[in-house]
């Protein structure tokens, strides 16, 4: 039977994979400079809301399957956001120490560095 015809067939939630992706792809990008994941990670997080008010209200017409993998995706958005924002203040703190003089001109900043070391 066709699944419109047969009202007590579930269906999974309709974000659920996109969550899951993006979840993922939050956590793997988190590196590009803690900006990528971290965009990821919110949309995810936006998305994984929406269906999670969407099952809250009518739970008897969703799989299970899709709840678990928008748990899953919603957890891995968390991981992605929070490495992001390490990363990120990594980044920061690294600007703030060395300056912005020696990411404009590193041959400069390495010629330092050997006299530092001599």
């Amino acid at each position: 039977m066709d699944q419109l015809n047969n009202p007590l067939q579930q269906r999974p939630l309709p974000n659920a994979t996109a969550v899951l992706v993006l979840g993922i792809l939050s956590i793997v990008t988190c590196f590009c400079y803690g900006i990528i994941g971290f965009i990821l990670g919110i949309i995810a997080m936006v998305l994984a809301g929406k269906d999670k008010s969407l099952y809250a209200s009518l739970p008897a017409e969703f799989t299970e399957g899709s709840l678990k993998n928008l748990n899953a995706g919603r957890i891995c958005a968390i991981i992605g956001i929070i490495l992001s924002l390490l990363y990120l203040v990594v980044i920061i703190a690294f600007i703030a120490m060395l300056g912005f003089d020696a990411i404009g001109n590193p041959d400069e900043m390495m010629r330092r560095m050997q006299e530092f070391q001599k």
